[in-house]
């Protein structure tokens, strides 16, 4: 199906204390099954907005949204989201955290043998296997984060949703996370939505960059085809001259004609 997931005339407008906020306009987008697209833009421009359209977190006040032929009309397992803030539960061990949602999904259908299988096969996918009986206070920030991909993939979303899912870690993890992220998304097929404010993380990650305009009443100002061959190498493409061609036009969005347009 060319166009898995379907965002048509999407708007979504706040009530405030000062009166109704337009947060987001017109927006029109269509992802294609085992594609990868990054949303950036400024602070404000309504990424997290958007996403949590898209994941059922939110109920927009314009258009619809249709996942694999379904409208979306709440949260689901069909989307599987990480946010920013890992949100495990401190008590349990990462095999508890992830099995409590494979439970929630598969428990009905599922022998619980067939449920700690699922389990452990996420884990070892986020290259987790060697901890699965440590709690989240023993874990780095990186460690968590894979737990938290671990959690949402284990439910086989037919969308994986990422919120800045590296945003608060170092310099390092978040390069190796990033590569991880590669990994998982080739040998898996996943299609994935992902904001993001990281202008390199978005390039080398993506098939599609959606440049989104600054707000109030954002929408999407450009959208720019990643034609970087896979797989990817981080080293490899620092020099590449596409990829520096790629990086360019994404920071020229950003820094000129959204500043300009601000201004």
């Amino acid at each position: 199906m060319d166009n898995f997931l379907q965002i048509e005339s999407v708007g979504m407008t706040f009530d405030t204390k000062k009166g109704e906020f337009v947060a987001l306009t017109g927006i029109n987008l269509a992802v294609r099954k085992g594609e990868f697209v990054s949303l950036i833009g400024h602070s404000g421009c309504g990424k997290s907005t958007l996403l949590n359209l898209v994941a059922g977190l939110l109920t927009p006040t314009d258009g619809g949204m249709i996942l694999a032929g379904r409208e979306i009309d709440g949260p689901g397992p069909d989307r599987g989201v990480v946010f920013q803030n890992h949100s495990l539960l401190p008590w349990l061990s990462c095999f508890e955290n992830v099995y409590l949602a494979v439970e929630r999904v598969f428990g009905a259908a599922e022998p619980k043998s067939m449920l700690r299988e699922r389990t452990h096969a996420a884990l070892k996918l986020v290259g987790l296997s060697h901890a699965t009986d440590k709690k989240p206070q023993e874990l780095s920030g990186g460690m968590k984060q894979r737990v938290g991909i671990a959690r949402a993939l284990a439910i086989e979303p037919k969308v994986l949703l990422l919120d800045e899912p590296f945003g608060a870690l170092d310099a390092l993890t978040r390069a190796s996370l990033q590569d991880e992220l590669i990994r998982i998304v080739a040998e898996t097929g996943a299609t994935v939505l992902m904001v993001t404010h990281d202008v390199d993380e978005a390039v080398l990650l993506s098939d599609r960059v959606v440049m989104m305009t600054n707000g109030p009443a954002a929408t999407i100002g450009e959208i720019l085809e990643v034609d970087l061959p896979r797989p990817r190498e981080r080293l490899a493409l620092a020099a590449n001259a596409r990829y520096i061609h790629l990086r360019t036009r994404v920071l020229e969005f950003l820094y000129q004609k959204q500043f300009k347009a601000a201004a």
